[in-house]
């Protein structure tokens, strides 16, 4: 095992505070190409993703979902969406396109950014603003948005470990 990676997994943090330097598009690349390696169920794939660059759409975004403010100076968000449609195994979009960020996440915090998940789905009416905003197709759902950016700030690792969360065998 590679201690290298689990420091990577337990050094990850909310970074919320960015520079508002861009990122090279071959840096964006790999991230993507982490997030499709991600395991989904029946490796169905359902995913697709929306960069965003814009600070104008970056604006509307900070309107439709208030807890992302962070874009305000970050380089990309990326948008993560599902299509169910893609789906061979029905009902599991939201774990294959979890597994898909949390894959990003991981990919962003190696390559030196920063980066903060902010949900969009369940709640309808910031789906149904984001899909009209980013133009998805109708059967498309936008599960999160993703601010990236190059780091202002920093944070120590947490040690979020619960022995009392850990059941052996039965509850």
């Amino acid at each position: 095992m590679s201690q290298e990676f689990i420091d990577i997994i337990l050094s990850r943090r909310s970074i919320r505070k960015f520079t508002g330097e861009d990122i090279p598009d071959a840096d964006i690349k790999t991230m993507l190409e982490a997030a499709m390696a991600a395991p989904s169920a029946c490796n169905q794939q359902p995913w697709h993703f929306v960069v965003s660059k814009s600070k104008e759409t970056h604006e509307k975004i900070m309107e439709i979902q208030p807890y992302t403010k962070m874009l305000k100076n970050a380089a990309l968000g990326i948008i993560v969406c599902a299509d169910p449609e893609l789906q061979t195994c029905p009902g599991y979009w939201q774990q294959d396109c979890s597994a898909a960020v949390e894959n990003i996440l991981l990919a962003v915090h190696a390559l030196g950014y920063g980066a903060t998940w902010c949900g969009l789905y369940p709640n309808d009416d910031r789906v149904y603003k984001i899909r009209k905003l980013l133009d998805l197709p109708k059967q498309v759902f936008p599960l999160c948005v993703i601010a990236v950016g190059v780091p202002d700030e920093e944070k120590p690792p947490s040690d979020r470990y619960n022995e009392d969360r850990v059941h052996h065998e039965k509850w």
